[in-house]
């Protein structure tokens, strides 16, 4: 597998341009950025990485590998170039959310928030009743 230097200027450059282009998607379909920020820049940064490696934002989440009608070429699990076509056709129709979670509905976000915090409340609930035990 071929290695990239992260703290190299050319994948700086290439996050940068990654992280306009995903802007880009989000506006043109009328998503928005899944709740999870670390997920969101763990899948930017894979989708510059694979960029970089492969010539394609191939999906982060599934293996590249080489193309063998293509030669020098690569390919991935149902083509997953982002965006996606299983995430435009399919997920984010039906769940509100893509595989990778980095694109949403604005709806499925608010609820996810929602869930955040109830969860959020809850473990801070849980904590006031052991100290109180304690």
């Amino acid at each position: 597998m071929q290695q990239l230097d992260m703290n190299s200027q050319e994948f700086k450059d290439e996050l940068v341009k990654t992280e306009k282009f995903t802007d880009k998607v989000c506006e043109s379909k009328g998503w928005v950025y899944g709740a999870n920020e670390d997920v969101n820049e763990g899948v930017i940064m894979g989708l510059a990485r694979h960029k970089l490696l492969f010539g394609k934002r191939f999906c982060p989440c599934f293996m590249v590998e080489p193309d063998p009608q293509k030669e020098g070429k690569f390919k991935s699990t149902d083509d997953r170039i982002c965006p996606c076509k299983p995430a435009i056709e399919k997920e984010i129709p039906e769940t509100g959310i893509c595989h990778c979670q980095i694109f949403c509905t604005p709806e499925y976000k608010e609820e996810q928030l929602r869930e955040m915090a109830a969860k959020e409340k809850a473990k801070e609930e849980l904590e006031k009743v052991s100290k109180e035990e304690a």
